[in-house]
């Protein structure tokens, strides 16, 4: 019997109940948040201690997570369609946990970041087989739904993530980050070991076999609704990666808020959250590509205005902190306003081949945003200047492709 076949019998997948089940994503969401948020308040001393000749490459820590996570994203949607979802999460996150414990023994930079990408490749199980899990159960709109509200819990984590940091590293030093990070990976494997059913019968998997991988790999790439959707993707994501980056040490050495900067991030964190629950509120109703549409629209009126304001100098001092939290707050609404629906645009003509599809629109768009956001990173030259005006080419050009995009 063929696997579509196999696929067409299979009983339907069990079900938690959906507060339940959105919890739990977000938390495997949040590994991803907490990993790169939480690092933040470290990098004045990993800068310090690691690459006090370069103070900027020590934000790399940030982008060569990413990238590990990027490349993992390749690996872990196919492994899943075979082994079944929970499996490779599990997998997944215990490299992540070894990965951070070698993090924490760092002796140099260099060492740190290579173990900061196979931390990466760890998470990418968390990462991208609960994008695959949540489409085993849901679809379309109602998809995007989930996502929406998944999304608006996860962006809780990157309030609390630098705060939490903070005081972890004022306690115990920058390095016992990494353990905490073991925890939270453990608690959230934990939870979906005893309560999450597994969503990817045995006979509806798929064999590891390279014909098979090929012809999934060609019903995504020749899907031109998926490709575009990968593009714009990409670039909102160097957008929110060059942001992050970026945003310590704009606090710290321009505004000279760097002692703050935990308690700011929360509040920005924090207002950016409620993108999730508008997202949620107006996605049915209006659809996913014209709410992408108007927020790229929007991001580029903002970013150009403020850039504009930063180069004749127009306003100084609190007001234009105040202008640039503002700002920042818009960028991370961005995300909650789009980068749920271009998974759900991606995913939805693609679920026979799920974990796949997950994998190939997760792995390019983020291994090519790293590729954006690390030179708009670090371009930083102690104003926000060169991140405002990168992040308005890029949101530009994102516009662009989705203006584009087809209709099916």
């Amino acid at each position: 019997m063929t696997t579509a076949a196999r696929v067409g019998t299979a009983a339907p997948p069990p079900r938690l109940s959906m507060g339940e089940f959105i919890a739990l994503i977000a938390m495997l969401f949040a590994t991803i948040a907490f990993s790169i948020d939480a690092m933040l308040p470290a990098l004045p001393q990993i800068a310090a201690e690691l690459s006090p000749d370069a103070p900027n490459t020590a934000q790399l820590v940030v982008t060569s997570f990413v990238l590990g996570m990027g490349v993992g994203t390749l690996f872990a949607g196919p492994l899943s369609d075979t082994f079944g979802r929970k499996t490779v999460i599990i997998a997944g996150a215990l490299l992540y946990c070894a990965a951070a414990f070698v993090a924490s023994l760092a002796p140099s930079l260099e060492g740190l970041l290579m173990a900061r990408v196979l931390q990466g490749l760890g998470a990418a199980g968390p990462r991208v087989v609960s994008l695959a899990l949540v489409r085993d159960l849901y679809k379309g709109r109602e998809m995007a739904r989930v996502m929406s509200f998944a999304m608006m819990i996860f962006t809780l984590v990157p309030a609390v993530a630098p705060l939490a940091g903070s005081f972890i590293i004022a306690g115990f030093g920058w390095r016992s980050i990494f353990l905490a990070f073991i925890l939270f990976s453990l608690i959230s494997c934990l939870w979906l070991s005893v309560r999450q059913p597994e969503t990817l019968p045995r006979a509806a998997r798929r064999p590891l076999e390279a014909a098979a991988l090929a012809s999934a790999l060609r019903d995504v790439l020749t899907n031109r609704v998926v490709v575009m959707s990968i593009a714009v993707q990409t670039l909102c994501f160097a957008v929110l990666f060059g942001t992050i980056s970026s945003t310590q040490q704009i606090f710290g050495t321009y505004f000279g808020r760097g002692e703050s900067f935990p308690l700011w991030f929360a509040l920005i964190a924090m207002m950016s959250g409620s993108a999730s629950l508008l997202n949620a509120a107006l996605v049915v109703r209006l659809g996913m590509r014209l709410l992408i549409s108007w927020t790229l629209r929007g991001q580029l009126v903002l970013s150009v205005a403020f850039g504009l304001i930063l180069w004749t100098g127009a306003t100084e001092g609190n007001l234009t902190f105040a202008l640039y939290v503002v700002w920042t707050t818009s960028v991370f609404m961005l995300a909650g306003l789009t980068l749920g629906n271009l998974n759900a645009l991606a995913l939805e003509p693609l679920g026979h081949i799920a974990g796949m599809a997950a994998s190939v629109t997760g792995a390019l768009a983020t291994v090519l945003a790293v590729g954006l956001a690390a030179p708009l990173g670090l371009a930083f030259d102690g104003t926000p200047l060169p991140l405002v005006l990168g992040v308005a080419g890029l949101v530009a050009l994102a516009a662009l492709v989705m203006s584009a995009l087809p209709r099916r």
